[in-house]
């Protein structure tokens, strides 16, 4: 019996985690649940998988969850802020800790799961976009288990030869894939809901049309990364600290069907892919029970019923977050926390309707060109560029919002 702690227990990658938990009661048990501030959902989580500890980020909330949990006369313990997440990430009755808490927040709390040598299914993007370099020097220190749940890594991590993912030598150095045999590693992606947009097209684009994505069932904000092929931008720099690879040996290829999820090209000329219906919780599952399988409650892909499998190059002119996320790798340093941080104030603003699609990679593109760009050099560090890109996104917003005010006539 595996203990699991699930940090963003309320998001879609934790719901579907519980899915699959739920199909293999004598196999797991849920230790610690995380949320931000979704009193209701965590609560109803709590009622159902009874962990030892529920911890939500915001203290209002967590004392709204206590106050119902105690009526309920659960004994799931509430605890609140950082730390706590922190606590439950790195707690020796944990086994297993699903990392999968959205945006910054998740940066702390995986690097607590590390240091302690944890078994890390990593569905947070932003811990190797910001912190790349630090986290994988945690995870071969702490000699922790380092599993990618995105279903683009997932899928070069099942069809990868086994030497070359393992992050067990110090210092952690990138090296070339060649060394294991390999070419290329490609990563698929959808081309989002706009794919055959016009640029016209694109500057009329509301945040309800982006948020209906052709094939998979996400969060809001991963749904209008996935839009812009950020998305996919922020996947090439977790492949790159994953895999060993340089952004060079890196490809991106459109593929609306979302049924190849990714591929590795040998140099002997094979190249080798993982298929299966797009479905997070086959990701998940392999996850949960590697090295072994269990099944996930994910439908058989019928290759009849697909018929045909497309591909096409990502234009970059009408998205052009895919090559702001490569110039940022390239840059290296702080370059890719600038990006992550300027890209969330940018899309939660766009949520909000405060600026239009396209502002989103003009913003990151300014920040790129303005902000000082240095080597990384601790969490600290990180921290403080985080928060200073933040604050230059939302200056930005505010410039835009002041434009975009009708002008009032005063006779």
């Amino acid at each position: 019996m595996q203990q699991i702690t699930i940090l963003g227990s309320t998001g879609t990658i934790g719901q579907q985690t519980l899915d699959v938990i739920a199909q293999h009661p004598e196999k797991y048990t849920v230790f610690a649940l995380a949320a931000n501030s979704k009193v209701d959902a965590i609560f109803k989580q709590c009622l159902v998988y009874q962990p030892q500890f529920a911890v939500l980020l915001n203290e209002t909330a967590a004392k709204q969850l206590s106050l119902l949990l105690n009526d309920a006369n659960s004994k799931t313990q509430v605890l609140s802020g950082i730390a706590a997440l922190e606590e439950i990430s790195s707690a020796p009755q944990v086994d297993i800790v699903m990392a999968a808490i959205v945006g910054a927040a998740g940066l702390r709390p995986a690097l607590a799961a590390a240091r302690a040598g944890k078994k890390i299914l990593l569905a947070n993007k932003e811990t190797l976009v910001m912190a790349g370099s630090l986290f994988m020097q945690a995870v071969a220190e702490g000699g922790a288990t380092l599993l990618p749940i995105d279903s683009e890594h997932n899928a070069i991590f099942q069809v990868m030869p086994p030497v070359s993912i393992q992050h067990d030598k110090l210092p952690y150095q990138i090296q070339d894939l060649t060394v294991f045999g390999l070419q290329k590693i490609i990563l698929t992606a959808s081309g989002g809901p706009f794919r055959s947009f016009t640029q016209a097209q694109l500057h009329s684009v509301t945040p309800e049309k982006a948020l209906k994505h052709p094939n998979w069932v996400m969060g809001a904000k991963i749904t209008i990364d996935s839009a812009t092929l950020m998305n996919k931008g922020l996947e090439v720099i977790e492949a790159h600290w994953l895999f060993h690879a340089k952004p060079a040996q890196i490809e991106v290829v459109v593929h609306p069907q979302s049924i190849i999820h990714s591929m590795v090209e040998y140099i002997d000329g094979s190249v080798l892919a993982q298929l299966g219906n797009p479905d997070m919780r086959t990701p998940i599952a392999y996850g949960l029970a590697y090295p072994d399988r269990i099944a996930s409650g994910v439908a058989r892909l019928n290759l009849l019923e697909i018929a045909k499998l497309e591909f096409e190059a990502p234009d970059t002119k009408r998205f052009p977050c895919l090559q702001l996320a490569y110039d940022a790798l390239n840059a290296g340093g702080t370059a890719p926390a600038i990006l992550n941080a300027v890209n969330e104030i940018a899309v939660a603003a766009f949520l909000n309707h405060t600026i239009q699609f396209l502002d989103i990679p003009t913003m990151i593109c300014h920040a790129l060109e303005e902000m000082a760009v240095t080597p990384v050099t601790d969490l600290e560090q990180l921290c403080a560029v985080d928060t200073e890109a933040r604050a230059f996104a939302n200056g930005w917003v505010q410039q835009k919002a002041a434009k975009n005010q009708p002008k009032v006539l005063l006779c």
